[in-house]
């Protein structure tokens, strides 16, 4: 079960991070006006840094019970909780709550924890 709860915290942060590219390019970077464009380039690919990051993320939490190793199994949960759970707590404070992305990244953290 321990297994089953992280796999399916990779999956769906891979899910999210895939949202989460489409979004920034589908509604933020299509009416935002930034200026110069080299900057509206820059800023662009921080934001589908990312995303990119958030997918190897979802991978390594989907691969670890096949690691056979509890300081990797110890190590990708913790990083991951660390890292989603500062996701989830910045996108609800800047949203002030009314965006989905800080409950979806909060189940992430959940499932993985309690997948540990």
């Amino acid at each position: 079960m321990r297994d089953l709860l992280l796999q399916c915290a990779g999956v769906l942060t891979i899910v999210v991070a895939l949202i989460h590219g489409y979004l920034g390019e589908a509604k933020v970077f299509a009416r935002a006006t930034i200026e110069p464009a080299r900057l509206r380039t820059l800023i662009r690919l921080v934001w589908q840094a990312s995303t990119v990051a958030w997918i190897g993320g979802g991978v390594l939490l989907i691969a670890v019970p096949w690691m056979g190793s509890e300081a990797a199994r110890h190590w990708v949960v913790i990083t991951m909780a660390c890292v989603f759970g500062f996701s989830a707590l910045a996108n609800a404070w800047a949203t002030r709550g009314r965006h989905f992305g800080w409950m979806a990244l909060s189940a992430v953290v959940a499932m993985a924890v309690a997948g540990y």
